[in-house]
């Protein structure tokens, strides 16, 4: 090959690569949905799960259950993502987990700290809970949930915790199953505080919710310069005969509104097919109610959390649990 070729080739390829980043990059679309004894129900999801990302830019996971039918959808489930104000469930569960073995119910402090935390996503209320309860009762929760792959922030920073759609699903479960950390009392009080979460923050996966059917949310939605807006909604849904659990997590989005609506799709096709025949009674969030501004659960100059630190023990048991106590 002639030397001027070689070096347009090499410098075109170059070019190429440093041009291929992650918010160009597509999303990956091959979600899988099984329920044994539901087959052509977790074939039509399947395929209304891959055309609502058909297109999408950025990293995307997803994690759906469905107690009636045993339906279970996944989309990289084990993919990290830096978890921003999602954290605050578990901040939540961790206290009310505590309260319950000091045969107790929460306290004035506990629960002034966590209605704003909460219904509003207040940071400064996380950041006291966060210190109090401190990251080996934080990590022994995560534990107990099943939630093995989630790795606490670095420091104060609880907004760089990182965690997989599997394990924002399994801390939900915590809060409608029976079998659960959390007594009844306890559940009925977490999902009480999610079902109450402010107007402008019901964005995300109660997009295609119909009527009769109450959600139980919390959102999280973070700009970093490495992998742009993480755009994340997890929510619990009750009613009419059942109950069904939803966790979609993104990044590498553009804008906070595209991630919004990646989201929204997702869940507008779980909703329609799980309630088959019954109209939404709510649609997509309207962009201009989009705030594009940050939930704040990390600081500007916050480091970038490690992906793997060379003391965790990825999927071993009790890994979060050892996460805590090396820090």
């Amino acid at each position: 090959m002639p030397r001027t070729l070689l070096l347009t080739t090499l410098t075109l390829t170059l070019a190429a690569l440093l041009n291929t980043t992650p918010t160009a990059q597509a999303a990956a679309t091959t979600p899988t949905c099984r329920a044994a004894k539901h087959p052509a129900l977790a074939r039509q999801l399947t395929r209304d799960l891959k055309t609502a990302l058909a297109g999408r830019r950025g990293g995307v996971s997803l994690a759906v259950h469905d107690d009636r039918t045993k339906l279970d959808c996944t989309l990289t489930p084990r993919t990290r993502y830096d978890a921003a104000s999602l954290v605050k469930v578990l901040m939540m569960e961790a206290t009310l987990r505590r309260a319950q073995s000091r045969g107790r119910g929460p306290t004035a402090w506990e629960r002034g700290n966590l209605a704003p935390m909460i219904r509003r996503s207040d940071n400064t209320a996380a950041g006291r809970l966060w210190n109090d309860l401190g990251r080996t009762r934080l990590g022994t929760t995560l534990t107990q949930a099943g939630a093995t792959r989630t790795i606490l922030g670095p420091r104060g920073y609880w907004g760089l915790t990182r965690t997989t759609a599997a394990d924002q699903l399994r801390l939900l479960d915590k809060l409608t199953a029976r079998r659960s950390f959390l007594s009844a009392t306890s559940r009925a009080y977490g999902l009480k505080l999610m079902s109450e979460v402010r107007k402008n923050q019901r964005w995300g996966v109660p997009a295609g919710m119909p009527r009769g059917v109450r959600a139980h949310l919390k959102n999280g939605w973070l700009p970093r310069a490495t992998h742009g807006w993480r755009v994340h909604s997890i929510g619990a849904f009750t009613g009419q005969g059942r109950t069904y659990r939803i966790a979609v997590l993104s990044h590498d989005n553009p804008s906070m509104a595209y991630g919004v609506r990646t989201v929204e799709r997702v869940a507008q096709a779980v909703h329609r097919t799980l309630n088959k025949g019954r109209a939404a009674g709510i649609g997509l969030t309207p962009p201009d109610e989009i705030s594009e501004q940050s939930d704040g659960s990390v600081p500007q100059d916050a480091p970038d959390a490690p992906e793997r630190p060379a003391w965790y023990a990825s999927g071993a048991p009790g890994a979060a649990a050892r996460t805590a106590r090396a820090r």
